[in-house]
């Protein structure tokens, strides 16, 4: 007798390297690690409940993007940032963020949700909701990135924040307060048509970020 219906076709399983990747970057990122914690392949597919191929996999991607350093025989470790590299991080960030205020699309729909991160960023920072507020931070940028409608743009920049809290976990405390204001004073010259003048708070944003990080990096070796 003919089969009248065929078989509903299965959708492969997620990518387990993906899967990983995503995983463990958020770990070394939400976690407060020690830039000596030892992450092993057995460990983090054990924990996930993998093999270790995917792992190995997402870990080589997570050291070329910056975030890991990989030693033989040994495992791998959060990176350790000189201060000429956060200073190198800083700079393309500016350059990126800068442009992305003169080359993103001016909407009422931006201008509202970049008012609402704003004030959920004040909320998390009241609250001292350390990983919440540095999240939402993100976003803010991420939403002006995300408007100029360059994907390219969005990818570099969304790995360069990842980079920078990497640098910034241990100095969360000398800049958390400065950001609601810091973006409310953008916010108002982007809804005032201004891009000249929300570029320079984008600068002034970046570079008070940037020296007080140095200035710690300095002062602590």
């Amino acid at each position: 007798m003919a089969m009248t219906h065929a078989l509903k076709t299965i959708e492969p399983p997620q990518n387990l390297t993906a899967l990983a990747y995503s995983s463990i970057k958020a770990y070394i990122l939400r976690e407060d690690l020690d830039e000596n914690t030892r992450l092993t392949e057995e460990l983090l597919a054990s924990q996930l409940g993998i093999s270790k191929s995917p792992v190995r996999e997402a870990l080589n991607s997570l050291h070329s993007e910056g975030l890991i350093r990989i030693e033989a025989r040994r495992g791998a470790y959060l990176r350790r940032f000189s201060t000429k590299e956060v200073k190198d991080l800083y700079d393309l960030r500016e350059a990126l963020e800068v442009y992305a205020i003169g080359a993103v699309e001016l909407t009422p729909k931006l201008i509202a949700e970049l008012r609402q991160s704003a004030q959920r960023t004040r909320k998390f920072l009241k609250s001292n909701d350390k990983l919440r507020h540095i999240e939402e931070d993100t976003n803010f940028h991420r939403l002006i990135a995300f408007a100029t409608g360059n994907d390219e743009l969005c990818r570099v920049l969304e790995n360069v924040h990842s980079q920078i809290w990497l640098c910034r976990r241990k100095t969360y405390d000398l800049t958390a307060s400065t950001a609601p204001d810091a973006h409310d004073a953008i916010i108002s010259a982007l809804e005032e048509g201004n891009r000249k003048e929300a570029q320079a708070a984008m600068r002034k944003h970046i570079d008070l970020v940037r020296r007080r990080l140095i200035e710690y990096l300095d002062h602590a070796r």
